[in-house]
């Protein structure tokens, strides 16, 4: 079966949203402009979960499970799911139940979402929610196990050779692998990709103590607080901006005291980090300061740098109506 990677899906993903604006520019009279954003998002959230399925056989087909037990790749699955369709779900229960069903939509979602990560943290001791949570397969460097390399594997030094002068180490033309499995790095450099690959599959996750747990469950939990606080206070309060950034922080401080993190739960603490500066793209902080100064910076450079108008015109375009997405930004 053809393995379609990410990139792929991201490229088809580009390429449907830039037709669509073209379709944009045409005017109204082309009748595309309400249907745009929603079929891009369809075209995005269709390729990710063909990613995930494709990812799935190939994981069987080269029986290379993940470290977790049945029931906790179903959960894993269901939520890797749920983040994939979450976007166009929101748009497209707009467009046919509108605000009234955007909302309770984004609700149902949210508290789903929260319910599977709580249990995979309580339940099954998962650790660090990271995202996504089932990592998209690295396809140039899976490479399905074949007979001769199992031979070439079992004779071990006596495949290679190591030059007088060089000092480096030859493959000898008996170990050559098969067509298939054929790559052009040294032996040394395949052992120590293979071993740090399955090192890093094979990783267990950080055990938290009572403040950790605490702080994980103030980040999976923050969500449905924000939500319920816009439902209190209402889409123009400070308020659920305030509350949600002190809950993203204090989870953030309790848990930078974790020592010995893995590889991946530290890539997700730095995402973290980074995504607080998503608070000045949020209302009402964006409708009073950030957006002028987003689009002036965006027209100026526009205008003055050669090269950009390709990029930040079609951004300035797009920036409102991703703005008003509430899983673009909360989610």
């Amino acid at each position: 079966m053809p393995c379609f990677s990410t990139e792929v899906c991201a490229w088809i993903h580009t390429c449907a949203h830039r037709s669509l604006q073209h379709k944009e520019c045409q005017g109204p009279s082309s009748g595309r402009f309400s249907d745009s954003h929603e079929l891009s998002e369809l075209v995005y959230s269709a390729s990710n979960l063909l990613v995930l399925l494709n990812d799935w056989i190939l994981r069987k087909e080269l029986q290379r499970t993940m470290p977790v037990s049945l029931p906790q790749q179903k959960l894993l699955t269901w939520l890797s799911v749920l983040e994939c369709v979450e976007v166009f779900a929101e748009m497209g229960t707009a467009r046919v139940w509108g605000e009234m069903g955007r909302w309770t939509i984004i609700v149902l979602i949210q508290l789903a979402k929260a319910i599977l990560r709580l249990l995979l943290l309580l339940w099954y001791k998962a650790g660090i929610q990271t995202s996504p949570p089932i990592v998209p397969l690295n396809r140039e460097q899976q490479q399905p196990l074949h007979p001769q390399d199992m031979e070439g594997n079992s004779s071990g030094k006596d495949q290679t050779y190591v030059g007088r002068r060089s000092s480096r180490v030859v493959r000898s033309l008996q170990s050559t692998p098969s067509l298939q499995s054929r790559h052009w790095g040294s032996p040394q450099q395949r052992e120590e990709t293979q071993s740090r690959r399955a090192e890093e599959m094979n990783q267990h996750p950080t055990p938290l103590g009572l403040q950790e747990t605490f702080a994980e469950s103030v980040y999976i939990t923050r969500p449905l607080l924000h939500l319920l606080s816009l439902g209190v206070w209402g889409q123009r309060s400070w308020k659920p901006w305030l509350l949600s950034a002190i809950l993203d922080i204090s989870s953030l401080s309790l848990l930078s005291d974790l020592k010995d993190l893995n590889r991946r739960e530290r890539a997700e603490l730095r995402r973290r980090t980074v995504l607080l500066l998503y608070y000045l793209l949020r209302s009402p902080f964006y409708d009073r300061y950030s957006e002028g100064r987003i689009l002036f910076l965006l027209r100026l450079l526009a205008d003055y740098v050669p090269g950009l108008g390709f990029v930040t015109r079609p951004l300035m375009d797009y920036l409102p109506a991703w703005q008003k997405i509430y899983f673009y930004n909360w989610g």
